[in-house]
């Protein structure tokens, strides 16, 4: 199988100009809409076809697949050394809408035995109509001979409505917060809509002011595979000293002040409707966190063995909720991986591992990501924001650290 890796950072509601063959319909998910030939053209000599296919982990995530291309022409695909527009010449897929002068949607390309399969690159968006354009002509080797386009028009069907959607967490918990934090991450009771929402979450001083642009604002949005939690950075450069923003604008949280991080509820939800309410939440800023996690001062408690008691280690900081969740595995002696569910709580200071089998008597390891980060974006011996005075840091090169315990 040839991947041809289509790079951009474009998001999936993008579109180009395109002439329509006939008029717009509504097409189940797993039938393919094909264009007639035109008049006094001879009909085509191959049968082409667009089908919709689900991933079943992900129904949002949809590929477009053509089936009816020719083996000889497969192989072309395969060997050949495509840019861009030449892909999208080829086979592109747009969101039906007025403005006709965006670019197609971003994604991946692969030729498989008997089909091209088109992936884009961030999931479908419930309820919005797409369009799919297959151009036989511009396959290598065919010419002027081939088919006239086939087009599929498909809609990701709309999520149930739910009595209304809201903020459900907002990480970090904790009551006082560092000047130099990084993130936020707001999770929500419903799936979200890309798009849009840094003109609906603001960062409000004690005097209700807003605070001017404090957040990296992403054109790709970071949204989970499941559109319900929204990762929030604070701007680095309001963070990292020595750098022009931070000079000159100031940091976007001060020391010793109150803030208030709002959530609009013109926000949308993934049916298009507005959030149930306004969310605000009140933060305390404490003192600026320059200093690397130490994971020799982790406290671990270790379970009591033929149980499924949960392992539990205890930060002397609070850590970051969701890379504390996926940076740390525990694993046998021999390196093999526990199956288990892992919590973060306690205001991220306290993290909990319940196996899925009991535990046996023997010696285990904790590894732990060096990547993992406390709420200012610093790794395992590794600051985030770097003093370029401050020479006598220490850094660790391993990717990986390990911390014994032993259940017995």
């Amino acid at each position: 199988m040839s991947r041809i890796r289509v790079h951009g950072a474009l998001p999936a509601v993008l579109i180009a100009g395109m002439t329509v063959i006939g008029a717009p319909v509504n097409c189940h998910p797993f039938i393919a809409g094909a264009a007639a030939p035109a008049p006094h053209e001879q009909a085509p000599q191959r049968k082409y076809s667009l089908l919709w296919k689900f991933d079943t982990a992900n129904t949002n995530k949809v590929a477009i697949e053509v089936s009816g291309v020719s083996a000889a022409a497969l192989q072309r695909l395969q060997k050949s050394n495509w840019g861009l527009s030449q892909w999208h010449g080829l086979l592109s897929v747009f969101v039906e809408t007025a403005d006709r002068d965006l670019p197609p949607m971003v994604g991946t390309y692969h030729v498989q035995p008997g089909l091209l399969r088109f992936e884009p690159q961030f999931p479908l968006e419930p309820g919005v109509v797409y369009r799919a354009i297959f151009r036989p002509d511009k396959l290598p080797g065919e010419g002027s001979s081939a088919a006239t386009h086939i087009v599929s028009v498909f809609q990701v069907p709309r999520r149930e409505q739910s009595i209304g959607t809201v903020v459900s967490h907002i990480y970090p918990s904790a009551e006082i917060l560092p000047e130099n934090l990084l993130k936020f991450y707001v999770h929500f009771s419903a799936p979200m809509s890309r798009g849009e929402v840094y003109q609906h979450i603001h960062l409000r001083d004690g005097e209700g002011k807003v605070v001017e642009l404090p957040f990296l604002e992403l054109n790709e949005e970071l949204w989970d595979n499941r559109m319900t939690r929204l990762t929030l950075i604070i701007d680095p450069g309001r963070i990292k000293r020595g750098v022009r923003p931070l000079e000159e604008i100031g940091p976007a949280l001060e020391e010793g002040k109150t803030y208030t991080l709002e959530i609009e509820n013109e926000l949308k939800d993934g049916n298009g409707n507005p959030l149930k309410e306004t969310f605000q939440k009140v933060i305390k800023i404490g003192q600026p966190d320059r200093v690397p996690p130490d994971h020799t001062t982790w406290k671990i408690q270790s379970p009591k063995p033929n149980t499924r008691e949960p392992l539990v280690l205890v930060f002397p900081e609070p850590m970051d909720h969701a890379l504390a969740q996926r940076m740390i595995r525990v694993t046998f002696e021999s390196g093999k991986m526990l199956e288990g569910k892992r919590i973060l709580e306690d205001q991220e200071r306290r993290w909990t591992f319940t196996p899925t089998a009991t535990w046996h008597p023997g010696e285990y390891k904790l590894a732990i990501q060096t990547t993992i980060e406390d709420l200012a974006g610093n790794n395992i011996g590794k600051p985030f924001d770097v003093d370029l005075f401050e020479v006598d840091r220490r850094e660790i090169d391993t990717s990986t650290v390990y911390l014994k315990f032993v259940v017995r």
